[in-house]
């Protein structure tokens, strides 16, 4: 993993992405991620994290990040909207 981040950085320089563009960039990503584990939870992602929820409510604002997106990228699409297998197909 380390090397795969020095590999990362390396690029990000080469590209001209400033500082403050990539420590955003990453802790984006990262609230993200971890987020997603909580299932969209700020409370659990927040004691996770070592942070406030308060703090975490605050960052996720300042990162343009849409709680409800996470949540609704991990919920089920309605029966009507799920692809059908197909061993069901051939049965009909």
């Amino acid at each position: 993993m380390k090397r795969e981040l020095e590999n990362l950085v390396t690029q990000m320089h080469a590209g001209g992405i400033t500082y403050d563009e990539a420590v955003r960039e990453f802790k984006r990503r990262f609230l993200i991620e971890v987020l997603a584990h909580h299932k969209g939870n700020q409370c659990k992602a927040a004691k996770e994290l070592g942070m406030h929820r308060n703090t975490l409510s605050r960052t996720i604002a300042e990162l343009d990040i849409n709680p409800a997106e996470i949540r609704l990228g991990l919920k089920r699409p309605p029966r009507s909207e799920r692809p059908m297998l197909e061993s069901r197909q051939v049965a009909r």
